[in-house]
């Protein structure tokens, strides 16, 4: 049986094959849409520890300060950090912190306390307060404390491979401890540099210089109002620097070797106070080679008024007779080139005149 189309057919569907060309190429034409991309995403906070002991936990307003400066200079994508959080301070701030009171670092490290706060608080940025409990009655030989630090450092490291370190030379504390804090500040350069590296470098916070327990704590321990906005003010350059992505390196410089006659011409040297306390003082003096030609030894002399004694020297080889002081160099600082200076520092009593001795130095 043929099936047979009826007149007219063709021209029928002529016109609707026109027809649909028509409508496919108005479809063509119309502009092509793609689905709106995702906003981007926000840049996850600096995770920030704040380590240490009571300094750090009660109530440890310099977190608030800090806090609080890193917020109004436009440091807002950060996180405090920790397993405690204390606060009772006069400005709003983030209160998680790792201050734990009454703790060394000598038992934080002995005790493998650091991992487990870590590994819940997963910081980027750790500042490190800690050793005045080490240095407090139950005194821990130097050796010991800066054996701890480097523990700390290590575990810090294997939690976060990129973490960034910031570490305090600890505030002074009241004698007779304060000479065993002295001794623990001078060996912690020589730790940061020996431990810092370009994936996790060290930076070295000077908490120490410039803190005056008489005026900036209330007990001769803990910070008053006045000591935690310092410590706010010395941890700020350097975390800065860190959230910037330039954290600062610590350097040391080997002093030449090369011995000649030095011409004449003109030593100078200045002394002043870092830090003092009811019944002492710790000083500085700095020597300078102003000839121009390098020299193999240095002398620097002064007289402190009646009653002042020297009780602890470093960087020199200091002997007072009487109220005359003499500091010599010792056999790695005594080579200064022209326009190189050597520093040394003193512990000293109080009980004399609150004079500022003038100093002089000889080369050769």
């Amino acid at each position: 049986m043929s099936v047979r189309s009826k007149p007219g057919t063709p021209a029928l569907f002529a016109l609707i094959a026109a027809s649909l060309l028509a409508v496919s190429a108005l479809v063509v034409a119309q502009p092509a849409f793609s689905a709106a991309a995702p906003p981007p995403t926000a840049a996850a906070p600096v995770r920030i520890m704040p380590l240490g002991d009571s300094i750090t936990e009660a109530p440890g307003c310099w977190r608030a300060y800090l806090w609080d400066r890193l917020q109004k200079t436009g440091y807002t994508n950060v996180d405090f950090v920790g397993t405690k959080s204390s606060g009772g301070c006069s400005v709003p701030f983030d209160t998680d912190h790792e201050g734990h009171s009454g703790y060394s670092a000598t038992g934080i490290a002995d005790q493998n306390q650091l991992p487990a706060w870590l590994d819940a608080a997963r910081p980027d940025v750790v500042l490190m307060h800690l050793g005045t409990n080490d240095m407090w009655g139950n005194f821990r030989p130097i050796d010991a404390v800066i054996a701890a630090y480097s523990k700390l450092i290590d575990q810090m490291r294997a939690d976060n491979p990129n973490v960034k370190i910031l570490m305090a030379k600890i505030i002074p504390m009241h004698c007779p401890e304060c000479t065993h804090v002295v001794a623990l500040n001078n060996a912690i350069p020589s730790l940061v540099t020996s431990k810092t590296t370009a994936q996790s470098p060290i930076t070295l916070v000077d908490q120490w210089t410039g803190f005056d327990i008489a005026v900036d704590t209330y007990d001769g321990v803990h910070p008053n109002d006045a000591g935690v906005r310092k410590m706010a003010d010395r941890w700020y350059p350097s975390l800065a620097a860190v959230l910037d992505g330039t954290p600062t390196t610590t350097t040391t410089t080997t002093p030449t070797t090369t011995t000649t006659t030095t011409p004449a011409g003109t030593c100078t040297a200045t002394y002043r106070v870092i830090s003092q306390w009811g019944d002492g003082l710790q000083g500085e003096v700095s020597v300078r080679n102003g000839t121009t030609a390098a020299t193999s030894a240095w002398t620097a002399t002064f007289d402190f008024a009646d009653g002042r004694r020297i009780t602890q020297a470093w960087n020199a080889d200091v002997t007072q007779n009487g109220t005359t002081v003499t500091a010599r160099n010792l056999t790695w600082n005594g080579a200064l080139a022209p326009g190189s200076t050597a520093t040394f520092g003193f512990l000293a009593g109080r009980s004399g005149a609150d004079t500022t001795p003038a100093v002089s130095c000889t080369l050769g």
